[in-house]
C-alpha cells in the first residue's frame, strides 16, 4: 500500500504541477488560468502584489537533532545555525505564539540555504522531551501537513548521495516525459525522500530548458525548499482562507478522477483535488493541497502543529498585518497570539500574530518594523 501511494504521489505531482491532461486521469473541474497559454503554466501572471508574500518559513519539530543534521544539512546541502541563545523575551513571545507550557524545554536552530537565500528557511525546534509525532507514517493518506520541496538541477546526482547515505524513499527515482500546454515536451527526474520525523521531502527536476521549480545553487546544483505541501480535507474552506484571508493566489486547481488500476491505490472513480497557492506574483515558494474526495482518510489523531514532531508551522511575511489579522477574524479563525513589537532571530523587529488554519495548523504573519 504504502509503494503504491509513493508512486502515486509523483505521479500526481509531477502530472498535475504541469497541469496536463492524459489518459490515467479524467478531468472534472479546471481553474481559469491565463498562463495556461505558456510554456510554463505555473509562471505568473504579472508582477502584481497581494497583502502576503511567498512562504518564508517553515517550522520544524524534533526530538532526534543527528537525523535532522544528516538530511538536511549533509544530505540537502542547507547551512545550520545554531542552537540560537534566546533573551526571556523572545522566549516567552514563542511560547505565547505557539501555545506553549512555560516549562517547555527546546533548543532553536535556523536552517537554510545560504547561497540562495530568497528560499524558504527553516525554523528548528529541538525539544527535550519526547513529543508525539505529526504523522506515525510515511502513508500519503494520512491528514496533515505533508512534504517540503527541494527543486535542483542534478536530481540523479541527488538521488544517488541520499541513498548512498543510508537515507530511504517511497520508490525509486521517476523519470519520465511531460506534454507542455502548447504541445511540447520536457523531462523531469523526482524522487520522495523520507526525511526526518515523516516528513515527505521531495526531489524534484525539470529538463529540456524548463525552469527549475524554485531556484537552486548554480555551482552546487542543489535547491530548496522551494515550496510545502498538505494533505487536507474541505478544501474550498482552506482554499478560501488562503486566498480570501490571506490574499494569496490559486494558480492552478483540477479535480481527477482515478483509473482502473491506479497507482493511487484506489477505486476507478474516486475524485481528488490538487491546488497549487502562490503569492500573487511570485513563482516559487508556494503551497500545495492535495483533497482526496469520498475516500477513507487517515487522521493521525494528533494536532498537526508546534510542539508535535514534524512539520508544524508555515510563515508568511504580509505587508499589512492589521488587515489580515481583521479578515481572519470576520473568517472566524482562531487567532492564538499577537505581538506587536517581537524580535525575531530569523524575520528581525516585526509585529507577529499567529492563527490556525481550518485543519489547526499553525500559519504565523509578521510585518517588519521600519528603522529608524
Amino acid at each position: 500500500m504504502c509503494n503504491n501511494l509513493g508512486r502515486s504521489y509523483l505521479l500526481v505531482v509531477c502530472m498535475l504541477i504541469s497541469i496536463i491532461s492524459c489518459q490515467d486521469y479524467k478531468p472534472s473541474h479546471t481553474s481559469n488560468n491565463k498562463s495556461m497559454s505558456t510554456k510554463d503554466p505555473l509562471a505568473a501572471d504579472n508582477d502584481s502584489t497581494g497583502l502576503s508574500g511567498p512562504l518564508h518559513t517553515v517550522t520544524l519539530s524534533t526530538n532526534d537533532l543527528e537525523e535532522i543534521k544528516k538530511f538536511y544539512v549533509d544530505g540537502m546541502g542547507l547551512t545550520m545555525d545554531g542552537p540560537i541563545k534566546l533573551g526571556t523575551a523572545q522566549s516567552e513571545a514563542q511560547r505565547k505564539l505557539w501555545q506553549l507550557d512555560s516549562k517547555e524545554e527546546y533548543d532553536f536552530y535556523h536552517l537554510y540555504r545560504a547561497s540562495v537565500p530568497e528560499l524558504i528557511q527553516i525554523r528548528l525546534l529541538h525539544f527535550k522531551e519526547k513529543k508525539k509525532p505529526i504523522h506515525s507514517s510515511y502513508n500519503s493518506m494520512e491528514l496533515g501537513p505533508f512534504s517540503l520541496g527541494f527543486p535542483n538541477l542534478d536530481q540523479k546526482a541527488l538521488d544517488t548521495k541520499l541513498r548512498k547515505m543510508g537515507i530511504g524513499s517511497m520508490d525509486k527515482m521517476q523519470e519520465g516525459t511531460i506534454p507542455r500546454p502548447d504541445g511540447s515536451t520536457y523531462r523531469y527526474w523526482e524522487t520522495i525522500f523520507n526525511g526526518p520525523d515523516y516528513v515527505h521531502s521531495v526531489g524534484i527536476e525539470r529538463g529540456d530548458g524548463m525552469p527549475p521549480l524554485s531556484p537552486s545553487d548554480t555551482l552546487t546544483k542543489l535547491g530548496g525548499p522551494g515550496y510545502s505541501a498538505q494533505v487536507i480535507t474541505d478544501s474550498d474552506r482552506y482554499l478560501e482562507f488562503m486566498t480570501d484571508v490571506l490574499d494569496l493566489e490559486l494558480r492552478a486547481d483540477r479535480q481527477w478522477e482515478s483509473s482502473p488500476g491506479s497507482a493511487l491505490g484506489i477505486e476507478e472513480g474516486i475524485p481528488f483535488r490538487f491546488a497549487l497557492v502562490y503569492a500573487k506574483g511570485s513563482s516559487y515558494n508556494h503551497f500545495l493541497f492535495l483533497d482526496f474526495f469520498e475516500s477513507e482518510m487517515i487522521d493521525p489523531g494528533v494536532p498537526p502543529r508546534i510542539p508535535h514532531l514534524g512539520l508544524g508551522a508555515w510563515t508568511i511575511e504580509t505587508k499589512d498585518i492589521k488587515e489580515v489579522t481583521k479578515r481572519a477574524k470576520e473568517f472566524g479563525s482562531t487567532i492564538i497570539a499577537e505581538d506587536d513589537n517581537y524580535d525575531s532571530p530569523i524575520f528581525g523587529r516585526c509585529e507577529i500574530v499567529t492563527m490556525l488554519a481550518p485543519n489547526g495548523f499553525i500559519i504565523e504573519l509578521f510585518q517588519k518594523k521600519l528603522s529608524n
